[in-house]
């Protein structure tokens, strides 16, 4: 798994949010999300698409956690539609790992990323969520990105 540090930048997204047990229906959000955003002619090899759960699974009731299936839009582009919501991700450092995009490999990732942010120097920012990033070339090769908001210790 390939891991680096990267500032992001704020983000201008459209979303969709579901509320309630993390799993299919999150499946289900972004299924919703990219089919509004490919009528919308915003499905292009440079779209970058987040998926943004809310809430930690472990100290919020499964009903109760929110994800967010987004799409990262630019300043020109305007959005007229009930079936998204606009919002801002501030930006700033973000551990970045690189991962097949399976079950496994995701929670695999997880078991590296707090010994490899402790041997960095760095630990969670949990003022920011956490992410998964797909862009179009990772998608193609069946990988994605883990992006954790971090800060130095």
């Amino acid at each position: 798994m390939e891991m680096y540090f990267e500032t992001l930048q704020s983000y201008r997204i459209a979303y969709v949010r579901q509320v309630g047990p993390y799993g299919a229906a999150n499946v289900e959000a972004m299924d919703r999300l990219k089919q509004w955003a490919n009528d919308q002619e915003l499905l292009t090899e440079s779209a970058i698409l987040l998926g943004i759960p809310q809430d930690d699974p472990a100290s919020t009731p499964p009903q109760q956690c929110r994800y967010d299936a987004a799409i990262v839009m630019t300043e020109l582009e305007p959005v007229h539609s009930d079936a998204v919501e606009m919002s801002e991700l501030s930006g700033g450092e973000y551990l970045i790992c690189k991962v097949r995009h399976t079950a496994e490999d995701m929670q695999q990732a997880w078991n590296e990323i707090i010994p490899y942010l402790q041997q960095n120097h760095h630990t969670l920012d949990h003022t920011k969520p956490v992410m998964e990033r797909y862009r179009y070339q990772l998608l193609k090769n069946h990988f994605c990105e883990i992006c954790v908001p971090v800060k130095l210790v």
